[in-house]
């Protein structure tokens, strides 16, 4: 059982190792924290933490560094939320004010989570399956069509589509007009069975337009039924490549790959707040045992999603926490607000 004291000892260690990189020593706590007690007890206090095995020793006669078990209970004990500064709101408010649609504002939150972290920034994608195809517009480019597909949840999807040679406008207008009647008003996943249901009885030549335009709505109402991650910052993982024991190819390949990292995501217990973290060990079923993740829920119209940073578990785990938090609440609220303006 550790003693409040040593926890805040461990609180120390943590504080000082994710800032200097270098392990601690009790000369060290005893010269920045003011615990009021010698050099002596804090080394008591240090070897209860390693035999919790909460810290340990690089090397011989060195200071002590956390184990991911000491991480864990610092953040689910000891971690408080520093608040943002009013330079970083205002970042987020900058980064994320005058967005376009979905895309754009999704875009622009993982660079502003980036810029705030100095870590990998994530965002899922909420599942739009159960959202409704609000409009449909297939503009005509000569010898192509732009085709364009917008949900009620702020969603758009643009494909330009090649013609058949010989392709009519006329026969652009009637394409419009039955996908239109296909897909309009009907929830993606209704939409994307109509269309898959249509395609079989559109096979004759003078199908040609339609067939190719249909093809491509497909595509695009299956994409967003897909649950998707959108990414920004892998740089940050070369340079903070020293904090790896290992090598950092299993963090890129689960960047690249996306599949392992939603998986992750969506096994996080969040707290009341919304908030998760999984940390080095906890995560060696996905292969990344030397990494952390720290997510945050935020509300999509109705769907839920998450959004996060991925780095070394050596991080600074209550700044970023507060930067997911804050993220996630503005993001939640800026699409509340254009749903409510539409």
């Amino acid at each position: 059982m550790v003693s409040e004291r040593g926890l805040q000892v461990l609180q120390a260690i943590v504080q000082d190792f994710v800032e200097t990189r270098e392990p601690v020593g009790s000369k060290r706590i005893v010269d920045r924290h003011a615990f009021g007690v010698s050099a002596a007890t804090i080394r008591n206090d240090m070897a209860l933490l390693e035999d919790e095995e909460l810290i340990e020793a690089p090397h011989t006669s060195s200071g002590r560094v956390p184990t991911d078990k000491g991480y864990r209970v610092f953040v689910d004990h000891l971690a408080r939320l520093r608040p943002l500064t009013s330079a970083q709101r205002a970042a987020i408010s900058v980064f994320l004010d005058g967005s376009t649609d979905l895309d754009d504002v999704l875009s622009r939150t993982v660079r502003a989570l980036t810029r705030l972290t100095g870590q990998v920034a994530i965002v899922q994608y909420p599942s739009f399956a159960r959202a409704d195809v609000s409009h449909v517009e297939i503009v005509d480019l000569g010898g192509r069509v732009l085709v364009i597909l917008v949900t009620d949840t702020g969603r758009v999807s643009q494909r330009v589509v090649s013609l058949p040679d010989g392709a009519e406008p006329a026969e652009v207008a009637h394409v419009r007009a039955r996908v239109s009647a296909l897909v309009t008003g009907r929830s993606v996943r209704d939409g994307a069975q109509a269309v898959a249901a249509a395609l079989p009885l559109h096979q004759a030549p003078a199908d040609a337009v339609l067939v190719a335009v249909l093809r491509v709505v497909a595509e695009e109402l299956e994409e967003f039924r897909q649950d998707r991650l959108l990414m920004a910052g892998a740089a940050n993982l070369a340079r903070s490549e020293a904090d790896f024991r290992g090598s950092i190819y299993p963090l890129l390949e689960a960047i690249e790959e996306q599949v392992t990292l939603l998986r992750l995501m969506s096994e996080m217990v969040a707290d009341r707040e919304g908030l998760a973290a999984s940390i080095g060990r906890e995560n060696e079923a996905f292969g990344l045992a030397e990494a952390s993740i720290v997510t945050g829920d935020y509300d999509a119209t109705g769907a839920r999603a998450r959004l996060g940073v991925l780095g070394p578990t050596r991080m600074d785990y209550p700044t970023n926490l507060a930067a997911v938090r804050a993220v996630a609440h503005y993001l939640s609220q800026l699409l509340e607000d254009d749903e409510s303006s539409r």
